[in-house]
């Protein structure tokens, strides 16, 4: 499974220098741990993105806890890390894509298709023997021109004024969907109406993708009746929701939407309606 999806280990490896590669490590509860790791050893060639740094915008309280980044301040990283329009760029994380998704989303959002996760993550690359690095490689900057595509992202004005319209599928664990507990943002619950798929389903015990048909009956029964295209994706603050919507790509469902403030952000205001149970 390739493209603009997911890459193998052995496929990357056989071209790795026909791919632009990023790191996109990341511990929540650590947020400095990634780019730590990154700079101990990494795929040769790849660059380090930041989940809070490079892929999300600053905190205000009332966004999230990763909200978007700014599209021109996105488009500025793309071009301080060297990347053109032509360019394939695989994304990777530790292992199961759920942070390496949230570039991939991102880089879509702004145009560029040719990206992909890859499969199985540093963890399988590393488990095979594969070649990693700690040297950094520098990239001549580029002006990167941004095709920003709206219809992909929804705010929280648009999920609330469609409650009940659309189907949200809430990408957090089920512990956290049913509102038993919460611990990450002050506050337990969902969005009314919302379906749960964790995100973790999404892959096998080794990290790697369920194979498309799989994902498809997965998704065919949350979604019901549903199109892929009424579907808005969240979760705690928009990176897992990413990892869904990088499911259903795979599964042959395309069209889906992200609402990234997500849950941290929908809980900012006191008079958004909560859920439980």
């Amino acid at each position: 499974m390739t493209g603009s999806t997911l890459v193998s280990t052995e496929e990357l490896s056989r071209g790795l220098a026909s791919w632009r590669v990023f790191d996109c490590r990341h511990d929540l509860a650590k947020p400095e741990l990634g780019e730590a790791h990154y700079r101990e050893g990494h795929i040769p060639g790849a660059l380090f993105a930041h989940l809070e740094r490079d892929l999300s915008a600053p905190k205000s309280g009332k966004n999230g806890r990763h909200p978007l980044p700014d599209p021109e301040q996105f488009g500025q990283f793309l071009g301080r890390s060297g990347v053109q329009p032509s360019d394939r760029v695989v994304c990777y994380d530790a292992a199961n894509g759920a942070m390496a998704a949230r570039l991939w989303w991102l880089l879509r959002w702004v145009g560029h298709e040719k990206v992909a996760v890859l499969d199985g993550g540093f963890a399988k690359w590393t488990r095979e023997g594969r070649p990693a690095t700690a040297d950094v490689p520098s990239f001549a900057a580029t002006a990167y021109p941004l095709q920003v595509n709206e219809e992909l992202a929804v705010s929280v004005r648009t999920v609330q004024r469609r409650l009940g319209q659309q189907l949200l599928l809430d990408a957090r664990a089920p512990a956290r969907w049913r509102g038993e507990q919460e611990p990450i943002d002050p506050e337990a619950g969902r969005i009314p109406g919302a379906k749960n798929r964790f995100n973790m389903d999404n892959v096998n015990p080794d990290g790697t993708f369920k194979q498309p048909a799989e994902l498809k009956r997965a998704f065919a029964d949350v979604l019901g009746n549903r199109a892929a295209e009424e579907t808005v994706h969240y979760c705690g603050s928009g990176v897992a929701a990413c990892h869904n919507l990088l499911a259903m790509e795979i599964a042959g469902l395309p069209g889906a939407k992200l609402y990234a403030g997500s849950w941290s952000e929908w809980i900012a205001d006191p008079a958004r309606p909560r859920e439980r149970g």
